[in-house]
C-alpha cells in the first residue's frame, strides 16, 4: 500500500534575525531562505499580536524547538508560514 502524498513539507525555522520595523529574515531547516514583512499580521491585532507592535518587542522574536516566538507566548507555525513565503516568492536556496 502507498502512503498518501504529503501535501505540505515538514520544515522548522533555524535562523531568525530581524531586519528592523516588522521584517524579519528568516532561514529554513530545508535550506531556503528569504525575508518577510509581518506588518499585516501586526495590523490585524488581538490580545497576543499586540504587544508585537512595539517594534522593540517585535524584534525579540526567538525559536522555540524551530518556532517563530515571542516572549508573550505567541507564536507562527513554520509550515504555513513557509508556504506563504513560497507562495510568495520570498524564498531562495541558500549557497552551499
Amino acid at each position: 500500500m502507498n502512503a498518501p502524498e504529503q501535501m505540505f513539507e515538514l520544515v522548522d525555522v533555524v535562523r531568525v534575525e530581524p531586519r528592523g520595523a516588522y521584517r524579519l529574515a528568516i532561514a529554513f531547516s530545508d535550506g531556503t531562505e528569504g525575508e518577510h514583512d509581518f506588518s499585516s499580521l501586526v495590523a490585524e491585532g488581538g490580545e497576543m499580536v499586540e504587544p508585537l507592535r512595539n517594534t522593540a518587542f517585535f524584534a525579540r522574536v526567538f525559536l522555540d524547538d524551530g518556532i517563530l516566538t515571542w516572549p508573550n507566548g505567541f507564536d507562527l507555525d513554520s509550515i504555513a508560514l513557509h508556504m506563504e513565503m513560497k507562495e510568495r516568492g520570498q524564498l531562495r536556496r541558500t549557497a552551499a
